[in-house]
């Protein structure tokens, strides 16, 4: 793949990670670093002469929340295919050049929180745009995603009794 494409898109998506149609260091070191690489099973990060790269997954970790947030956010009656691919091109845009450089074609986990709330917020004005909900679109879409934004941590009473 390397030899005919300058950077190969190598996805070996089969899990478990015994099962992958290859590894995160076969794939870097077969492209000499210059592969787009993402798998189904977690791969640890691959040190390739001065350059490290982190491998990225393809999976529903940033999808989902962000469709399901921004469809409760906006009270969809339905999801459809438009609310896809409006999460899909949201969270393509919310990549950068930092990522791809490290080898990942996705937002670092450490923004997972972030990235949902960008993509609900797509997947919400799309809502309203196409009219899939009783709800007058806000002037503020963002503001009223972030009031359905889950936060998973306890007041120090509620901490205190458990």
């Amino acid at each position: 793949m390397a030899e005919l494409n300058e950077h190969p898109f190598i996805f070996p998506l089969s899990n478990p990670t015994s099962k992958a149609e290859c590894t995160a260091e076969q794939a870097f070191s077969w492209s000499q670093g210059r592969c787009i690489f993402c798998s189904g099973s977690p791969f640890g990060p691959v040190h390739l002469g001065n350059q490290t790269f982190y491998p990225g997954q393809g999976n529903n970790a940033y999808i989902f929340p962000g469709v399901g947030l921004g469809a409760i956010a906006a009270e969809a009656e339905q999801v459809t295919d438009e609310m896809f691919t409006a999460a899909a091109h949201k969270l393509a845009s919310m990549v950068t050049d930092e990522d791809l450089a490290n080898g990942t074609i996705y937002p670092s986990l450490t923004r997972i929180r972030e990235v949902s709330v960008e993509i609900a917020c797509g997947v919400a004005n799309m809502v309203f745009d196409l009219g899939l909900t009783r709800l007058s679109k806000p002037d503020d879409v963002r503001a009223l995603v972030l009031e359905n934004v889950y936060d998973p941590a306890y007041s120090s009473h509620a901490a205190a009794r458990l």
